[in-house]
């Protein structure tokens, strides 16, 4: 079994910054892919940056140039940089690893909530 712990979330004003961070423990031998979804209210779950084992990334179009993922391999942590919130950022954020010989998990979720 694999956990995830998820933390960082929080209430910004727009034009401000958070940090997100998902740590998976566990059986794990390798991670693959380690990224981050979110739910808005009413919304589907959308990707919203994504990180290989390579280091390679991908962003979803809404986010790119105001987020930044990356992961510590040492420590099986993906991290969400999260700068020049807007409203339209508000969500549930969720951690997503994939995790080699056991498939994916999802973290329980942690609120980001932009407003002034």
């Amino acid at each position: 079994q694999v956990q995830l712990v998820e933390s960082g979330g929080g209430l910004v004003q727009p034009g401000g910054s958070l940090s997100l961070s998902c740590a998976a423990s566990g059986s794990i031998f390798s991670i693959y892919a380690m990224g981050w979804y979110r739910q808005a209210p009413g919304k589907q779950r959308e990707l919203v940056a994504v990180i290989s084992s390579g280091g390679s990334t991908n962003y979803a179009d809404s986010v790119k140039g105001r987020f930044t993922i990356s992961r510590d391999n040492a420590k099986n942590t993906v991290y969400l940089q999260m700068n020049s919130l807007k409203p339209e950022d508000t969500a549930v954020y969720y951690c997503n690893v994939l995790v080699g010989g056991l498939g994916d998990y999802w973290g329980k979720g942690t609120l980001v909530t932009v407003s002034s």
